[in-house]
């Protein structure tokens, strides 16, 4: 369908504050941190209040990893299913402030502890430092849930491009080593290195995310690493099988589309349920966005619905077995 005229108004935004003052003359290619700087000087939406919101921190195999706490009941309350979210940014820019809003919305709406990883950024930590963050905060929520006020086995991951790519990527490590996850929530995530898809050709310049700078990012974040590697490639991996349930989300006119499709299919494939769901209309960043999109609003209460149904169906399991046991 034709660009929703809330996207139209977006993208004119972005123009507007991306463009060069009169007479700057060529652009130079912007430094990594001065592109930090200019992700720091947006401002973040203002979140709900919620009873309990924390700073603190997860052992890593790089050093202690911060991570922010989201809890909708007052510390102390009864134990509750917990999301482990992961920012985007292509690996490079942003942290947890940049998701603070999206993750006390998820906490509130679908009754968890969200936890929301700050990881470590490339180029200064390329790969696999930001997913071995992200497995390290999964699998102590996994092993001490406790420490979190988290309901034992009940575990999802969930994160939005880059982020989306670090949870798919957990969610095949914790298949891998025995963790059983509830649910993996992948919005409009990265799942491959080839860059040569049709939505990657047809959306490369203009519509929010740019294509050359997600390859640049892509390669100070991959290094030398192996293209194929199922912790930075997960479309790569041989087999999915045995993967957590999912949820996939994406954009119409995003370069993410075609390769998140692809996944939520080779999901399917391989016998994981899985929902696909593409928001026509709108590009990359939507689902952070509610106050400009309502496709933004709509993707997040399917999101919720969809970590709701995912934590309800992981307790009625864990109650028929322990009635089972009886």
């Amino acid at each position: 369908m034709p660009l929703h005229p809330q996207t139209v108004s977006f993208l004119e935004f972005v123009a507007a504050w991306t463009a060069l003052p009169p007479g700057a003359g060529d652009p130079a290619e912007p430094t990594i941190e001065e592109m930090r700087r200019r992700v720091a000087a947006v401002p973040s939406p203002e979140g709900r209040e919620l009873p309990e919101v924390r700073d603190l921190t997860v052992r890593g195999p790089g050093g202690p990893v911060p991570v922010r706490l989201y809890r909708p009941v007052p510390p102390g309350g009864r134990p509750l299913p917990a999301v482990v979210y992961l920012h985007g940014g292509a690996w490079v820019l942003g942290g947890v402030d940049d998701v603070d809003a999206v993750c006390r919305d998820i906490a509130d709406a679908a009754g968890c502890v969200v936890l929301n990883v700050g990881y470590r950024l490339a180029p200064e930590h390329p790969f696999p430092a930001a997913v071995d963050d992200a497995w390290a905060v999964v699998a102590s929520v996994a092993r001490e849930p406790h420490r979190y006020g988290a309901l034992p086995g009940a575990v999802a991951v969930a994160g939005d491009s880059a982020g989306g790519n670090l949870a798919a990527a957990a969610a095949l490590l914790a298949r891998d080593r025995g963790v059983p996850l509830a649910h993996q929530l992948l919005v409009y995530p990265v799942t491959d290195t080839a860059t040569d898809t049709p939505s990657w050709r047809e959306f490369a310049s203009g519509y929010a995310l740019d294509a050359a700078t997600l390859a640049r990012f892509m390669g100070l974040y991959r290094g030398g690493a192996d293209r194929a590697d199922f912790r930075l490639a997960p479309l790569r991996a041989p087999d999915l099988a045995g993967a957590a349930p999912a949820t996939v989300i994406t954009a119409e006119y995003d370069i993410l589309r075609d390769e998140g499709e692809a996944y939520a299919r080779r999901l399917a494939a391989a016998g994981v349920p899985v929902e696909l769901r593409r928001y026509d209309g709108v590009v990359h960043s939507f689902f952070l966005l509610p106050e400009i999109f309502d496709a933004g609003v709509r993707a997040r209460e399917f999101a919720v619905r969809r970590l709701r149904a995912a934590f309800d169906a992981r307790t009625r399991e864990a109650s028929g077995h322990g009635q089972r046991a009886v």
